[in-house]
């Protein structure tokens, strides 16, 4: 129990660093954080990788002002975990300023003793 409330903690942070990293165009904590392998299920249900979501980053569009987490629960399964949450964005989108709430589902894995988001999904809230 004691290694699993560890692994909460790191994961905690590494998801928090990726959060920033979107928010300030951080490219290389995302390369560093996102494991190779990464897929994203976004909220209209197309599927992006690791290559995309970096270059997303890169571009700053959309630009996050905002790119916060709250209601976080972390389940450890040894070298792999599970994140449920809710995460508000705010910023702009080709011109165009927004607002929104999603549910997402994280998936960790830890990759020579450094937690790696390896899938997300989100499921956008009604307003």
């Amino acid at each position: 129990m004691a290694d699993d409330k560890s692994a909460e903690k790191d994961i905690l942070r590494v998801e928090a660093e990726l959060l920033h990293a979107w928010e300030t165009g951080d490219a290389a904590t995302v390369r560093r954080d996102l494991d190779p392998s990464f897929t994203l299920v976004d909220s209209k249900g197309a599927i992006t990788d690791y290559a995309a979501n970096v270059a997303e980053v890169e571009k700053r569009d959309p630009a996050y002002t905002v790119f916060r987490n709250r209601d976080q629960a972390v389940r450890v399964y040894g070298d792999s975990a599970v994140v449920i949450g809710i995460t508000r964005v705010e910023g702009t989108s080709g011109g165009a300023n927004f607002t929104a709430e999603f549910r997402f589902t994280d998936t960790w894995v830890k990759r020579d003793g450094q937690w790696k988001l390896a899938a997300s999904h989100a499921s956008r809230l009604p307003e």
